[in-house]
């Protein structure tokens, strides 16, 4: 397991406004205040050189919308820390409908970095060359388009935050989670025993700990198969 150290999350944004309630609460604030992971969140307009301020431009060749300039997004990178070769534990990546859907799978390896640059994408897009000299990877938490990259930068955060060590205080809820070994988590009940005539299953009271996990695990295998089919057919 990684010993405890810092996460750094850089994250560049047109509206930085939108990440403090979120970055200051519940785990990912609880983190912060830990020394596990910080952030630092850079206003992409704040690296204009013209009296306007101005980010985008109209694409080359014509077409709807507008793309970010390069110019700034690279200004605003280096200001984060970015490097070529980037940095052994560093990645910069650009949240993009077109890019790799986000899974609890990657979250783990990305949790095993140091430092990642989140570019929160805008408008019609990014200008391709920022991606070709800056842009390890593209992601995507779903195939929808969103009006920008901040809610799903924040998505990123919360589920790579809480895979961290010394992050969730008993580990064992997380090696737990859904979708591990690509499973769903198999249903949970607490107290009242009986409620509105729904009994909880008499094997989790019976105290015999192989037949509530034999009990579970045939949960998980039919839960997954009824409700996420896509999944993988022979979990591990």
């Amino acid at each position: 397991m990684r010993s405890l150290s810092e996460l750094r999350f850089s994250v560049l944004t047109l509206f930085p406004e939108l990440f403090g309630p979120v970055l200051q609460s519940s785990l990912v604030g609880k983190a912060a205040a830990k020394g596990l992971v910080s952030f630092d969140l850079h206003q992409i307009r704040d690296f204009t050189t013209d009296k306007h301020r101005t980010v985008d431009d109209t694409p080359f060749g014509g077409g709807e919308g507008m793309l970010l300039k390069p110019d700034v997004l690279y200004s605003a990178w280096e200001k984060a820390g970015g490097q070529r070769p980037a940095p052994a534990g560093s990645a910069t990546i650009l949240l993009s409908p077109q890019g790799k859907p986000f899974t609890q799978q990657m979250g783990k390896e990305l949790a095993g970095y140091r430092h990642l640059i989140l570019v929160c994408g805008h408008y019609e897009g990014v200008d391709e060359r920022f991606i070709e000299l800056c842009v390890d990877r593209e992601v995507s938490i779903g195939d929808y388009v969103l009006t920008g990259g901040e809610l799903p930068a924040l998505v990123m955060i919360d589920v790579i935050t809480r895979l961290l060590p010394g992050v969730v205080g008993n580990e064992q809820s997380v090696a737990r989670d859904s979708l591990e070994e690509d499973l769903l988590k198999y249903p949970q009940y607490t107290r009242p025993r009986e409620f509105m005539g729904l009994p909880v299953p008499e094997v989790l009271l019976s105290g015999d700990h192989g037949a509530i996990a034999r009990w579970r695990r045939d949960q998980q295998l039919e839960r997954t198969a009824r409700k996420r089919p896509d999944l993988k057919k022979n979990p591990r």
